[in-house]
């Protein structure tokens, strides 16, 4: 919960400045910490992208994983 409110916070703040604050949940990734029963590391990484290169104008203050908002 802590990493929650600090994604919200440092979005309302820094939001003016032009920042986007958001946090990525990849899911399970088949990686050597997550194993192999995961989905590829490229799928995974590809929210992680998304949240990177978004424009100007996009979301923030947000909780993701493929894209799409997910509940605190």
């Amino acid at each position: 919960m802590g990493l929650n409110a600090l994604t919200r916070m440092l979005a309302a703040e820094l939001r003016a400045d032009g920042v986007l604050v958001n946090a990525v949940c990849p899911g399970w990734v088949a990686t050597d910490m997550g194993g192999a029963g995961g989905r590829p590391v490229a799928d995974g990484a590809a929210g992680i992208v998304w949240a990177a290169t978004l424009p100007d104008d996009g979301p923030t203050g947000g909780f993701y994983r493929d894209r799409r908002p997910l509940p605190w």
